[in-house]
């Protein structure tokens, strides 16, 4: 027997967004994560909230260079994707690929996370240490504990578009010789700031109704545009009451918190499918969502 028009009674149903509004502040993924949170059911707001820019300085990287072509660098941490090719370009104003990558090749490395894995392996070289998930700067120290102990080694950090403390704080107190810091590109808000501001407005007056983060420069960033807005008060109020908070992961996570953001959901694998997953099953339990408040303009309409 058939139902209602637009129901499934099918036990197997896949969980839906029903068309609720998501905003997104991803920028580099931020075509996957439209589609995914589509396929869900839900609508994407995109809100590009960061993108990458290349030093227009790149000391670091060629003396990082130098100093792998002198062996004088024990173990190389590669913290991100984007990160490692953006080093790979700046060297190769100087030296051959070939060159630097044997070079490279003798030293041990380290790969926090699937990401500069996969550009690694790329590359032809191997990896030594594998930092699981959440690949938090916490997990790059376990780790390294558990494989590869520290102690009299000389580190070379590539970094991501900040300076991690904690991580060179706990390489210090395990007894690392030295360590370099290898930075080649750096965190800008986008040239275009209206999705973003757009998107703030959203999630204030009820028209957006779930946030999605996917990292804890995004938080920053649109804290930081809020504010410049004077609608940093009002945005966490909503965050807080009547917007869904979707973090990523444990470092996103701590960055909501510690900006006075309660956040709704994290997902078991630090990734994009599966928050978004995550966010699908879980958003109606969440209590959040209720026709009779004020806020619901971007629920889904019934006919």
């Amino acid at each position: 027997m058939t139902g209602e028009p637009g129901t499934d009674h099918s036990p197997q149903s896949s969980p839906s967004l029903a068309g609720l509004r998501v905003a997104a502040l991803e920028s580099r993924m931020s075509d996957q994560t439209a589609i995914l949170i589509e396929r869900a059911g839900g609508v994407a707001v995109r809100a590009p909230s960061m993108r990458e820019l290349p030093l227009d300085n790149q000391h670091q990287a060629l003396q990082f260079a130098e100093h792998l072509l002198s062996d004088q660098l024990d173990v190389v941490i590669f913290l991100t994707g984007v990160g490692a090719k953006h080093l790979a370009e700046a060297i190769e104003t100087k030296y051959p690929a070939e060159v630097w990558k044997a070079a490279l090749a003798k030293t041990t490395i380290v790969a926090r996370g699937p990401k500069p894995l996969t550009v690694l392996r790329g590359w032809g070289l191997k990896v030594a240490v594998q930092v699981p998930e959440p690949n938090t700067w916490r997990d790059v120290l376990e780790s390294l504990d558990q494989k590869l102990p520290v102690h009299g080694k000389r580190i070379a950090i590539q970094e991501y578009g900040q300076t991690n403390p904690e991580l060179i704080a706990g390489l210090e107190e395990r007894g690392a010789k030295s360590i370099e810091l290898v930075a080649v590109y750096r965190w800008a808000l986008p040239e275009d700031l209206g999705p973003l501001k757009a998107a703030i407005s959203g999630l204030i007056d009820g028209q957006i109704g779930v946030l999605a983060v996917t990292s804890a420069q995004q938080v920053k960033h649109m804290l930081q545009v809020a504010e410049s807005e004077g609608l940093a008060k009002p945005l966490i109020d909503a965050l807080n009451h009547h917007v869904i908070v979707a973090s990523i992961g444990p470092v996103a996570t701590e960055t909501l918190i510690e900006s006075g953001i309660r956040p709704d959901l994290e997902p078991e694998h630090p990734k994009l499918g599966p928050l978004v997953q995550t966010l699908a099953k879980t958003w109606k339990s969440l209590g959040k969502i209720q026709d009779e408040r004020p806020f619901g303009t971007w629920l889904p309409q019934t006919s």
